[in-house]
């Protein structure tokens, strides 16, 4: 079988696999100590073939040892969700305009419009080998927005939200490599106003930034605390297609 060394926070399977269960079947087919399956005469594949055989929201039947006990669960298989997505829903970016800072999700597209060579390797290593830490999570960039007033940003969602809660006489962006910006919120409110008009911007925000915010997002209780969001990094050949880790 194959040792489960950890399950991305969301995928389907983090509900039912656990670190340290060895994964001994697939569909009833063993999986042998190397990772492999039987296939063909007298050849074996990566049983992670037999995942690839199936359809999202197909459902495959594991046989597991927990903590020396064998046991049958079901998992259901799904794309693996990704921190940096390669395609922009509906084909425009997310943005929002704060007295002339343009924030917007990390993209695939922005990447390769901006060239790998500018993005930074910092972070361009978190958006090609980290994952997301719960469904929703976002790469907020000016530069990578980290915290806003001493709360750390989820996604340009929360942060439009605590833009728009915020009573506080100052607003502070905090950025990576301990850089931050501080601004005075009422000239913030008159300078972005100003720019809006001056520059004939149809609106200082995209239209899904409009709309009511709803924090649906939870943190991991078992996430460490000092570690930062997203901030995985992990080699290709370590991620199956549906989110599982193996040794």
């Amino acid at each position: 079988g194959v040792l489960v060394r950890r399950v991305e926070p969301t995928s389907d399977a983090k509900n039912v696999l656990k670190e340290g269960d060895v994964i001994v079947s697939f569909d009833d087919l063993r999986v042998g100590c190397e990772g492999t399956v039987p296939f063909r005469s007298n050849e074996r594949i990566a049983f992670h073939y037999l995942i690839s055989q199936k359809f999202a929201g197909d459902t495959a039947e594991l046989g597991i040892i927990r903590a020396g006990t064998s046991m049958k669960v079901k998992v259901i298989l799904n794309p693996r969700v990704n921190l940096v997505p390669f395609h922009i829903d509906e084909g425009q970016p997310s943005y929002l305009i704060i007295a002339g800072l343009v924030f917007t999700p990390l993209s695939e597209p922005y990447i390769e419009e901006e060239h790998e060579d500018t993005i930074g390797l910092k972070l361009l290593a978190k958006a090609r080998y980290s994952f997301p830490k719960f469904k929703g999570e976002q790469i907020v960039i000016l530069s990578q927005v980290i915290k806003f007033n001493g709360v750390r940003i989820k996604n340009i969602q929360h942060l439009a939200h605590l833009i728009d809660s915020c009573k506080d006489k100052y607003m502070c962006f905090e950025f990576e490599d301990c850089y931050a910006a501080v601004l005075l919120r009422e000239d913030v409110i008159a300078t972005t106003t100003s720019l809006i008009d001056d520059y004939g911007i149809q609106s200082e925000r995209s239209p899904d930034l409009q709309e009511p915010y709803v924090d649906s997002l939870e943190v991991e209780d078992d996430q460490p605390a000092d570690q930062e969001f997203g901030d995985t990094p992990v080699s290709n050949n370590e991620v199956s297609h549906d989110g599982l880790f193996w040794a």
